[in-house]
């Protein structure tokens, strides 16, 4: 039997707009948070996508609009978009491109 970690324990997004908050059962309500499970299940790369493939779907103000439901950074919903429409995706099993994302701690503090 594993150990559970509170880090392995997906946090769920609660959307704030004025829609989830008047009707907390209502179908958009519903909507949000199915959307904020599936967001919360994902890696990084996967996050950025499904919500950039939303914020397509959901037209003029998507990016706005995901950015509210789901507590993500307009920039990397609207990144998402991009990676979308790129002819050249990242490799299977990357999150980022080669060299994204900080750096070892070797390199940022090599006297540690």
């Amino acid at each position: 039997m594993s150990e559970t970690h509170e880090k392995d324990i997906p946090t769920i997004h609660r959307c704030p707009c004025p829609e989830c908050r008047r009707e907390p059962d209502g179908a958009v309500a519903r909507e949000h948070r199915a959307i904020n499970r599936i967001v919360a299940c994902t890696d990084e790369r996967s996050r950025r996508l499904v919500a950039g493939f939303l914020a397509r779907l959901y037209g003029h103000g998507g990016i706005t609009l995901l950015a509210r439901i789901t507590g993500l950074d307009r920039n990397t919903i609207a990144q998402g978009r991009r990676e979308l429409d790129q002819a050249d995706p990242l490799p299977p099993g990357r999150v980022r491109r080669p060299g994204g994302g900080p750096k070892p701690v070797e390199i940022r503090r090599p006297e540690s």
